[in-house]
């Protein structure tokens, strides 16, 4: 029996979590079956069972691999001198995203924002996909963190500044920013990228006013 390669194996998985994951934002998590899924992905059931035992090992694999490239353009993001500041990376980042998973639903909307809703909606009572997302998000806190130090180290921030204040609002910003693409539709790239530096230019007035002054 001719041996199988590694390339053929890595093919054969990318194929089935790319197929899981147009199930998963078209119909939602719970009303897939795997069924659907060796439908969508046109294999046997022994074929998908020899990677993923099941629904959960497949949405946490999708998980696991979003977080990972998320978090490889933020480490690489670390290393340029000067570091890209939040206008460029976060829009580099949805590029890079949109470029790994181009895949558009029957509407011609982009698939991923969907598929993220229903992998936060499903954390509410999966304890195991929600420990997932817990590790990724923690591994994706570092890596901005990492970029806080790095705008410290180039003057584009203050020395005193919260980086991990900062890795969880500029988190919160991303997963925000695709729940509107999920509710709501495209947003032109420039949109995202105006937004944040209008945003990076507000004045901070560090004369707070006594409550005696706001009555």
């Amino acid at each position: 029996m001719a041996r199988v390669s590694q390339a053929h194996l890595d093919a054969r998985r990318r194929q089935i979590l790319d197929g899981a994951a147009l199930c998963f934002a078209r119909n939602g998590f719970h009303a897939t079956s795997m069924q659907d899924v060796l439908k969508e992905v046109d294999l046997s059931a022994g074929a998908v069972y020899r990677y993923f035992s099941g629904k959960d090992e497949l949405i946490g694999a999708i998980v696991a691999e979003v977080l990972g490239t998320v978090r490889e353009v933020y480490e690489r993001a670390a290393r340029e001198t000067p570091p890209p500041t939040p206008d460029v990376l976060i829009p580099r980042t949805m590029a890079q995203l949109q470029q790994e998973r181009p895949t558009l639903l029957a509407d011609g909307t982009w698939m991923f924002p969907r598929l993220m809703l229903q992998v936060w909606a499903e954390t509410v009572r999966n304890e195991e996909l929600a420990a997932v997302l817990r590790d990724g998000f923690a591994v994706v806190r570092g890596s901005w963190r990492l970029l806080v130090e790095a705008y410290k180290e180039a003057g584009l921030m203050p020395a005193d500044a919260d980086a991990d204040a900062m890795a969880r609002v500029m988190i919160a910003f991303v997963q925000g920013f695709a729940a509107q693409l999920a509710l709501f539709g495209p947003v032109p790239e420039e949109t995202l990228r105006d937004g944040l530096r209008a945003l990076m230019s507000v004045q901070r007035n560090d004369q707070e006013s006594s409550p005696e002054q706001r009555s």
